[in-house]
């Protein structure tokens, strides 16, 4: 029963995150060809804050293609102000991914012998509002692969973990399995 007492947020929660979305991409559409960094950066943040992943929508597909094309070259994300009179409301961080910052399902063993710990992403991107994680994405799954999008906003019941510790419970994982089949 619980789960149906928080069905109305999370569609209230959906229901502004797509008006917003739609509003902004809406008005994109009268900006001229050659689109300003900061409104680049706008689109990014935006189509990244999705719960539903960065290219549910038509619209956010050329501005985070753009983006996959500039991470992969080593490029920064672009900004965005959306802070007015001088605060920051909303982020966006890129971390690459490695063994020590990870999803524990995209760890993988590789290398010589399947000898080596690896993770399958480039990268995560976290969305932050209000301090807050909002989005997590984790883009460059096996290589141009499709992108994962963890949502931690208003409504969401998954609780955020710490990509850093997801080796240690991976091996962890691994030790107790070998334990077992012994």
């Amino acid at each position: 029963m619980r789960n149906f007492a928080l069905f109305p947020d999370v569609q209230r929660t959906m229901w502004r995150g797509v008006a917003s979305l739609a509003v902004v991409l809406g008005t994109s559409m009268t900006w001229p060809d050659a689109v300003r960094a900061d409104e680049w950066g706008c689109q990014v943040m935006l189509c990244l804050s999705n719960p539903g992943g960065p290219e549910q929508y038509t619209e956010c597909e050329p501005p985070i293609e753009r983006l996959w094309a500039a991470l992969r070259h080593g490029d920064p994300l672009p900004s965005c102000d959306f802070g007015t009179g001088g605060t920051q409301v909303g982020s966006a961080t890129n971390t690459f991914a490695s063994v020590g910052y990870c999803r524990e399902d995209l760890l993988v063993w590789g290398g010589p012998e399947q000898s080596e710990l690896l993770c399958r992403a480039i990268g995560a991107i976290n969305v932050t509002f209000g301090n807050q994680l909002y989005t997590r994405v984790w883009w460059g799954v096996d290589g141009q692969g499709p992108t994962i999008t963890e949502f931690y906003g208003e409504g969401n019941t998954q609780l955020a973990y710490d990509p850093a510790k997801s080796a240690a419970h991976f091996l962890q994982q691994v030790d107790r399995l070998g334990r077992e089949n012994r």
